[in-house]
């Protein structure tokens, strides 16, 4: 499994509109195609940025498919953020792969 991480740090003029359009309109619309078993959206605590930061990882269930987005939908779902909160936005992007995974076991 392949995680695509998207860490974005948004400016506090529009932070609340972005947040509302990250939740009802672009996490859906990434996971809409189908390309991603599921996304988890968590906001970065220690920031040393003026604004906010968060981080989306969104959970490609192959390369192939993390492959297939960048070739299908990134360039068309990147430009409908960039249009709305241009300048006022600062996005990297990163690929991480699960080499293993541990949960605790309560008795």
């Amino acid at each position: 499994m392949i995680i695509y991480n998207v860490t974005i740090t948004i400016e506090n003029s529009i932070h609340d509109q972005w947040l509302n359009w990250m939740k009802q309109e672009h996490i859906p619309e990434v996971l809409g195609t189908g390309k991603f078993e599921k996304a988890t959206f968590t906001k970065v605590l220690v920031d040393e940025m003026e604004g906010h930061t968060y981080s989306v990882q969104y959970r490609a269930t192959s390369r192939a498919s993390l492959d297939a987005y960048y070739k299908e939908d990134a360039e068309r779902l990147r430009s409908q953020g960039l249009k709305k909160f241009a300048d006022k936005m600062l996005a990297f992007r990163t690929e991480l792969q699960i080499v293993d995974e541990y949960s605790v076991t309560f008795k």
